[in-house]
């Protein structure tokens, strides 16, 4: 699959690039004495999080929002080093800047994460892939880094395709075959079908995108609600959401499934803390403020809630954000089922370069 079949799909050219582990790449790139060695960007306390690890380290195990204390524990010789959001930042402008040599159309999704549309953009003979490795081989040369591209005719095959030649590569989902790359695609490879979700559908007997594309419409809606109608579409290579430039975005928030759920207050409140500090991390990433806190739970019984508070002003540091969460914890009733699911949510964002930096607690220590 690495050639530009003819269109199926009114001729649309999406691509997804994604930084290959950006932050901690930055660090290599800027202190030699880093490179080929475990790095993880975050705090070394007790209460530190990871926020990006470079491939050395994750060959031990050891991921984005992983407990500080975790991380050192698979991997002894991680090193860790502070953020330095302004410098990430600084970078990521530049690698927007060789985006928009190629087209205005591009949906950034983070720091180091984007959609480009090509549609219409190609001239006779040219390629989305080729355009891809131009892009990849400019971010390369300006700036020191490495980023990995997909190809294909929608969003979310776009997004599937950079994952599939990390680091550094490509990798292109023509319309003809996009229906068979997701037919044959484990179910909880799908972006936004989580554990708790792909296991509801494995008691379904859906393994693969092709075990989706044979349950009708009416019971996917039965079952999973509104979303069962884009899982229907997905299944079949259905994706029509435009390219978005300029998105603002209204929120940030992280989740995790346990893989045993949680009984306890103490239990939630010790995994809500690693969740708060990676939303206010990305909140400092995107420069972003805001004035509500929400906080998911779905049980053991698939029930799910959701509870808010807001303030008159936008949450100054990450030490009240875990607060706010923690108390709109401590107020729902627990069950002996057990919590299933936890999330946390910042809403209501403003965001500015003039907005001040906000204290990073999580990132206090920096050991090399």
């Amino acid at each position: 699959m690495t050639s530009d079949d003819a269109p199926q799909d009114g001729g649309r050219r999406i691509l997804h690039f994604d930084m290959d582990a950006f932050y901690a790449s930055v660090e290599q790139r800027d202190d030699p004495a880093l490179r080929g060695r475990p790095v993880a960007v975050g705090g070394s306390s007790a209460r530190g999080v990871v926020a990006a690890a470079s491939y050395e380290a994750r060959r031990f195990g050891v991921r984005s929002a992983m407990p500080s204390v975790t991380a050192q524990r698979r991997c002894p010789e991680l090193i860790f080093v502070r953020p330095r959001f302004d410098v990430y930042r600084a970078v990521s402008r530049q690698i927007r800047e060789i985006f928009a040599r190629h087209t205005p159309v591009i949906e950034p999704l983070s720091l180091d994460e984007a959609y480009l549309d090509l549609t219409g953009r190609l001239g006779p003979g040219q390629t989305a892939s080729a355009r891809a490795t131009a892009i990849r081989d400019a971010i390369r040369d300006e700036t020191g880094l490495t980023a990995s591209a997909g190809i294909s005719y929608c969003k979310f095959l776009a997004k599937l395709a950079s994952d599939q030649r990390k680091p550094d590569g490509q990798f292109t989902i023509p319309p003809a075959h996009g229906a068979r790359f997701i037919a044959e695609l484990p179910i909880d490879r799908f972006h936004g079908i989580g554990p708790a979700t792909a296991a509801r559908m494995r008691a379904l007997g859906i393994e693969t995108g092709a075990d989706l594309r044979g349950i009708e419409l009416s019971v996917l809606q039965r079952r999973f609600g509104k979303a069962g109608q884009w899982y229907h579409d997905i299944s079949r290579g259905i994706d029509n959401r435009p390219v978005r430039p300029n998105r603002v975005r209204k929120s940030i928030g992280t989740e995790t499934t346990f893989s045993q759920n949680l009984t306890t207050l103490t239990e939630l409140l010790q995994a809500l803390r690693p969740l708060a500090d990676k939303v206010w991390a990305q909140a400092g990433a995107a420069r972003a403020q805001g004035r509500c806190v929400t906080i998911k739970l779905r049980f053991g019984d698939f029930r799910q809630i959701t509870r808010s508070r807001s303030l008159p002003q936008p949450v100054p540091d990450g030490e009240t954000l875990f607060s706010l969460g923690a108390g709109l914890v401590e107020a729902v009733p627990l069950d002996a089922r057990g919590v299933r699911l936890l999330g946390i949510t910042l809403s209501g964002l403003h965001h500015g370069e003039n907005l001040s930096q906000p204290q990073l607690d999580l990132f206090q220590t920096d050991h090399r």
